[in-house]
């Protein structure tokens, strides 16, 4: 009998009703990471389960003690105004096209138990420099859920500016149809350079979803982490990718990565 894929754990007694998934894996700037990251932390929310499989990267994350952890894709859960979110985050993505596949179908399948209606994938649009401006774009599989984030400033003129979305930001959109589920990307520009930590673009996003979802989230301290980048910046003159180097990153991205998808 072939081994299934992945090992799904939910916690046994865990129940929510119509949950928004809100993704953040690791990508380009690390932008939807660091989203939910924060979100996780600033907002309490509750591990409820962890997926795990032997088509994640064939590697250990050295913490700062000098042990060292497999990679995983972890899912929590907050209830904030009445509505239920699952917040999936993790160390690095399936790291082949199938896994991958395999991955988001399990994950659709679990969310839709619990009666999700409505995807949230984040991820960075990589630019040659970083933007001085940056913008979210929007694409998706309905167009009345792209029109309502529109109405925050997101760009819903994709087309010619993204290429292929790549990973399970990706797929997510693709096979959300055949569970029934209005399924959405916002893709933040950012820099592309594989050790660039995208803080103020993943602000930016923040900001979009606080004003969707009336999530009253506290700026303050991703803003006192923007600042002391942008002082490192200053004082060493050193180039943005300084950003991944800082040492107080670890609250909000939990283990260091330079995995691009």
């Amino acid at each position: 009998m072939k081994q299934a894929s992945w090992k799904t754990t939910i916690n046994k007694d865990f129940s929510c009703k119509k949950p928004i998934l809100i993704e953040g894996l690791p990508g380009i700037g690390n932008v939807g990471k660091l989203v939910v990251d924060y979100m996780v932390d600033i907002l309490k929310a509750k591990k409820i389960g962890s997926f795990f499989s032997f088509d994640m990267p064939n590697s250990v994350f050295v913490t700062h003690d000098g042990s060292v952890q497999l990679p995983s894709i972890e899912l929590y859960h907050v209830n904030r105004n009445g509505q239920d979110f699952l917040l999936l985050s993790g160390d690095a993505q399936p790291s082949a096209e199938r896994p991958s596949y395999e991955f988001t179908s399990e994950l659709l399948t679990l969310v839709s138990g619990f009666g999700c209606k409505q995807v949230i994938a984040l991820g960075g649009i990589g630019l040659p420099e970083e933007p001085t401006d940056p913008q979210v774009y929007i694409a998706g599989n309905d167009k009345k859920l792209i029109k309502q984030f529109t109405k925050f400033g997101v760009n819903s003129e994709v087309f010619g500016v993204v290429g292929p979305i790549v990973g399970v930001s990706g797929l997510l959109l693709g096979l959300a149809d055949i569970h029934k589920i209005k399924a959405v990307s916002l893709l933040g520009e950012t820099f592309g350079h594989p050790m660039y930590i995208g803080l103020k673009e993943s602000r930016i996003m923040l900001e979009v979803l606080d004003k969707k979802f009336k999530l009253k989230i506290d700026f303050s301290e991703l803003d006192e982490e923007i600042t002391l980048v942008e002082e490192e910046l200053a004082k060493e003159g050193l180039g943005p990718d300084v950003a991944a180097k800082s040492s107080r990153l670890g609250k909000f991205i939990k283990k260091d990565t330079n995995y691009i998808g």
